[in-house]
């Protein structure tokens, strides 16, 4: 099924929203994935679109099934609303498969999107493996080097290296490596260190690191995190930031979002974050 615009689209006015687009899975208890892609960026000031990978079943506790979206599919999702609406920013979630791989870096090629962040999901909260190792490896070859910045966190980017990180100089160290795969920026979460500090960072060739830190908001309720990062980080990069300061935003965004929510119940497991505690209205440019 198709649907023609309207026509003279020229005589509308000139201004629009800020569009990121998510091009993730769906998360049926809300917490990861495309709600919470959306949450983040309403909560933002955006306007959101979503390409769909794939449908999970899943709440608080885990993944209960995963069921993958052609990639032919994600393809005609990722046309419809680059070639109508436009986008200012993309961010990756869960791609299932190589082929659905492929297809966001042809997409990407195809509409020059301003800014693409990968956020190389492939290991649930509760410690689901979500990407195999030959769809990592396409996502490494293909999507690293067109990506803005690639948003790994510590276990992603263990597997990826093939090697520990259990202190902050192991981070600075692993990021340096990450770039070494081809990425043009890597912003490594260190969220999972053993600590009361998170320290992340972020490292691009020929600039200075950028270490942030802040003191640890104990919380079960941490599903969706990364998620919810790498879409702040999107919706900084959509508005113009520079990726330091898209940095520094996205991360007040997911620190008051942790702290919003770590005294709330939902589900028996980890809960989400409070995405809501600081609305933002709808920017123009």
């Amino acid at each position: 099924m198709s649907q023609t615009c309207l026509p003279e689209q020229s005589s509308f006015p000139a201004a629009h929203y800020l569009r990121v687009l998510s091009i993730a899975g769906s998360d049926s208890g809300g917490g990861a994935g495309i709600q919470a892609d959306l949450k983040t960026m309403t909560a933002l000031g955006c306007y959101g679109m979503t390409a769909i990978t794939a449908l999970t079943a899943q709440n608080t506790c885990g993944v209960h099934a995963i069921h993958a979206v052609p990639a032919s599919h994600l393809t005609q999702e990722m046309d419809a609303v680059s070639l109508d609406i436009g986008v200012d920013a993309a961010k990756t979630g869960m791609l299932p498969s190589s082929e659905a791989v492929l297809a966001v870096a042809s997409a990407h090629e195809r509409h020059r999107w301003p800014h693409l962040v990968v956020d190389p999901v492939m290991i649930a909260s509760s410690g689901a493996r979500l990407m195999a190792t030959d769809t990592a490896n396409t996502m490494v070859k293909v999507l690293f080097p067109r990506a803005t910045v690639v948003t790994p966190n510590l276990d992603e980017a263990e597997f990826l290296l093939q090697r520990s990180i259990t202190s902050r100089s192991d981070l600075l160290a692993a990021a340096e490596a990450l770039l070494g795969l081809g990425a043009r920026a890597v912003l490594l979460k260190g969220g999972h260190l053993a600590g009361d500090e998170v320290c992340d960072v972020l490292v691009a060739p020929g600039r200075p690191p950028l270490q942030l830190s802040s003191p640890k908001i104990h919380s079960v309720n941490t599903h969706g995190t990364g998620c919810t990062l790498a879409t702040a980080l999107a919706c900084g990069l959509a508005a113009g930031l520079g990726l330091e300061d898209a940095f520094r935003q996205a991360r007040d965004f997911i620190l008051g979002a942790i702290a919003a929510g770590a005294n709330v119940r939902t589900g028996g497991g980890h809960g989400p974050l409070n995405h809501g505690f600081a609305p933002r209205p709808m920017r123009l440019v």
